[in-house]
């Protein structure tokens, strides 16, 4: 075969594997700062290791599991050039589903597609990514970064990822723990979170013409910094919450909006009912509303209006609960309870108006 030959090849159809291996080398110092002892192997293998003897101390542990991505809030990142931060939402998406069944994080992988592979901005999504699992207390055991010309422009990017968590059968949090009386605790979300972006772009960006480098007075920072605040990340907060107190399940409040995902956990007979008074929704879910003259209740079932977490937990427990979530500097609060479901109960509702 000719030297000189003209044919395709992987990288003229717009694959560039020296920059791939490139990025994995940039990711390597971040992925070891999330290694439990557990973890076996480093960055580079086909699969990542997890030494399941870890879990012989458990009688009967339940595997729990979540995947998610972090959906187009992405595209903000990609606008704005900053790519540190999405990972944070990424690790919040799955791990807070992970926790809700009182679950605690063991592992963690990651799927990053992009239409270009550029070295700095992939070892950034990861970077971004190991710093949510430190937050979350989970490794970062293993990923894939695929590269896809022709399908994804240069700078376009999508991020997925899926994780893994233990619970003790016995300890297993949900409907059947709770009870009438119980209490409604609720964790301050950081902002949007990760939910709802389709909206929010379509009515700051496209309808209204907002700049997302634009200073905004009632949000007291550019619109770019508030739309790329991380998700908090309540896992360990959870964690506290079960080792310090009696807690009967957890809520992450994320796509549908609260009413929607606590209802989810609120058993057959049982009402949730959650009082707006109880705080004041950030002035995000204001400017969202008023700009795009969306409703509340369409704003609700889409955003979650700053709360990303619920607990419920027996009456008793709402002091150390609200001492507990407190000293780890959480915003807490009680903002409902669970009372007999009425005739026209939908499972959780809320109540009132929002605290002005």
């Amino acid at each position: 075969m000719s030297e000189t030959n003209t044919g395709a090849s992987y990288a003229s159809a717009g694959v560039d594997i020296e920059a791939g291996d490139r990025a994995v080398e940039l990711m390597k110092e971040w992925v070891k700062k999330t290694q439990r002892p557990e973890v076996l192997g480093g960055l580079g293998g086909f699969a990542g290791l997890f030494d399941a003897s870890a879990l012989k101390k458990y009688e009967r542990p339940l595997l729990a599991s979540a995947t998610d991505g972090v959906g187009t809030k992405v595209d903000i990142a990609r606008q704005l050039g900053r790519y540190d931060t999405i990972g944070h939402d990424l690790v919040a998406m799955v791990m807070d589903d992970i926790v809700v069944c009182g679950a605690e994080p063991l592992f963690m992988t990651d799927y990053i597609c992009v239409g270009k592979v550029h070295p700095e901005r992939v070892a950034g999504i990861v970077k971004g990514i190991a710093e949510g699992c430190v937050l979350a207390g989970c490794a970062l055991v293993g990923g894939e970064t695929a590269e896809h010309p022709g399908l994804l422009g240069p700078d376009d990017f999508d991020v997925a990822g899926a994780g893994t968590g233990v619970v003790e059968h016995d300890n297993l949090l949900g409907p059947d723990r709770i009870r009438k009386g119980d209490a409604v605790i609720a964790m301050a979300s950081s902002g949007l979170h990760s939910n709802g972006y389709s909206l929010v772009r379509h009515v700051l960006l496209e309808r209204a013409g907002m700049d997302l480098e634009a200073h905004v007075e009632e949000l007291g920072r550019t619109l770019g910094e508030e739309l790329l605040e991380p998700t908090k990340i309540y896992s360990l907060d959870c964690l506290s919450l079960i080792s310090t107190t009696e807690v009967h399940a957890f809520s992450h409040i994320t796509g549908g909006g609260l009413a929607a995902n606590l209802a989810r956990v609120i058993p057959d007979g049982l009402h949730a009912t959650v009082d707006r008074s109880t705080w004041t929704p950030d002035p995000i879910f204001d400017l969202v509303g008023t700009k795009g003259q969306v409703e509340l209740l369409e704003l609700e079932k889409t955003l979650n209006m700053g709360v990303g977490m619920m607990a419920i937990v027996p009456q008793e427990s709402v002091e150390v609960a609200l001492a507990t979530l407190a000293d780890r500097g959480v915003d807490s609060w009680v903002a409902g309870e669970i009372v007999d479901r009425g005739e026209h109960a939908t499972g959780a509702e809320l109540t009132g108006d929002y605290a002005s």
